[in-house]
């Protein structure tokens, strides 16, 4: 079945960004938008809903408020209209539960018009300016069209090459499960005789400090395994957090690509960190647990994870380790292991059809200009969360968001609907200007940014 509606733009897939887009470009006259997602209603890393976990960006970094502050789908309208405001306002904290943002958003999805769930997407092909895209669900198949394409089909959870071993194939059988599972699992885990965390960011941290918690109930042997040199907390001193901003994103774009590479995974703490209050808790549990004898627990830093196997015979998973400052290789046993790995951007099989409308670098990735586009043509095939190469480490950020959706939908309105910011930053992240007329004023701090956007 072939639908005869033209829309101005398909967004596909619905993580918080593109539901952040839909609530902005709902109020907005003759826009003509539709939004598919696969799964049937909307719901965020329910793997690691953790009771007491919050978000990372205080509740302003919402899906709309930093474009439109007074739109009906902010986060303090949903406190509002749930009777929940009082309540949070004496709690007297920036930062909603993750929760309660999973609560938040799906207030907001159930709203919206141009939301279509269950809409699972196998297909676009293009022709004489129009993308066709075709879309299975339950009730059967049909082909809609659509000028332009936002492609926000998220992230899915990274498995290290190294796990190939334990989680595929004939070696694997043992329980093994990445964090996106966690509390699905957590009743497994718990059963086993040694647990083993691996990774080094807030999911791995959030997960460590609760199976410590019962540690003593269950009476497993729990370690947490870290490439990393420590523990690293995320950076959030007030400079840093204005690199979260147009300007740094202009600066990080004009650099060349193998620059932005390094800086890239230079900058892990600033995005991967772990919040400061949760590495004190683990301490300070630890040494509660001190008290009365050693606790049954081991924290492996420098640790890089080579290779693992899983011995049915013994029930066990053997870790092969590298102590990257000692050069030394070690094993680690543990009868269950929890990857917290985190997550990486995998193309969806449904743009092969189109290859040849997709702008690619020389490593072959998505060749994101810095209007968020990255078809042949300017402004027609848009991403979300897909250009950490080239915008940088804010992409996966959720307070930059609003932003990002204000540029999208003024290159697909052609107007600013919503001002775009260009410059809040009071450092500068370029060279001062080489006139020899000193430091630039923040409104032109970066010396991008005009000709950026």
């Amino acid at each position: 079945m072939s639908n005869e509606t033209l829309y101005d733009f398909a967004a596909i897939g619905l993580g918080p960004f593109n539901l952040g887009l839909a609530a902005l470009s709902e109020p907005v006259p003759g826009l003509n938008g539709v939004f598919l997602e696969r799964r049937d209603s909307f719901d965020w890393h329910p793997g690691m809903m953790l009771e007491p976990a919050h978000l990372q960006v205080p509740f302003m970094a919402d899906l709309v408020t930093l474009a439109d502050p007074t739109s009906p789908y902010s986060f303090l309208n949903f406190l509002k209209q749930t009777g929940r405001l009082y309540r949070f306002y004496i709690r007297e904290n920036f930062y909603p539960l993750r929760a309660e943002y999973n609560q938040y958003c799906q207030w907001v999805a159930g709203q919206l018009p141009s939301i279509r769930f269950g809409a699972d997407v196998t297909d676009v092909t293009y022709d004489g300016g129009v993308y066709r895209l075709t879309v299975s669900s339950s009730t059967g198949t049909e082909v809609l069209q659509a000028r332009r394409l936002v492609l926000g089909t998220g992230t899915s959870p990274y498995v290290p090459a190294a796990c190939a071993g334990i989680v595929e194939g004939d070696a694997a059988g043992g329980l093994v499960l990445h964090n996106a599972e966690y509390l699905s699992r957590k009743s497994e885990l718990q059963a086993s005789r040694s647990i083993t965390i691996v990774g080094s960011g807030q999911s791995a941290a959030e997960i460590y400090y609760e199976l410590l918690q019962e540690i003593d109930v269950h009476g497993y042997q729990l370690n947490w395994v870290t490439r990393s040199g420590r523990f690293f907390p995320l950076e959030y001193t007030k400079l840093t957090l204005e690199m979260t901003s147009p300007e740094y994103v202009d600066y990080f774009h004009s650099l060349p690509a193998g620059q932005r590479d390094g800086l890239i995974k230079s900058q892990k703490n600033l995005y991967k960190g772990i919040n400061s209050d949760l590495i004190d808790a683990i301490y300070d549990l630890l040494y509660t647990k001190s008290l009365s004898g050693m606790v049954d627990t081991q924290l492996l830093t420098h640790s890089a994870l080579k290779d693992a196997a899983w011995d049915p015979a013994t029930g066990q998973h053997t870790l092969q380790l590298r102590h990257e400052e000692h050069g030394r290789d070690y094993s680690l046993e543990s009868e269950a292991v929890v990857l917290a790995t985190g997550y990486a951007y995998r193309e969806p099989a449904f743009l092969a059809g189109i290859q040849d409308r997709i702008a690619r670098d020389s490593q072959g990735r998505f060749d994101v200009a810095r209007n968020y586009s990255t078809g042949v043509e300017p402004g027609e095939i848009f991403v979300q969360n897909a250009e950490l190469h080239t915008h940088g480490f804010v992409t996966p950020d959720l307070g930059m968001a609003a932003y990002r959706n204000s540029c999208i939908l003024r290159d697909i309105t052609g107007r600013e609907v919503y001002p775009v910011e260009r410059s809040i930053a009071f450092q500068q992240f370029g060279a001062p200007d080489s006139s020899g007329a000193g430091a630039s004023s923040p409104a032109t701090a970066s010396g991008f940014a005009e000709a950026a956007l």
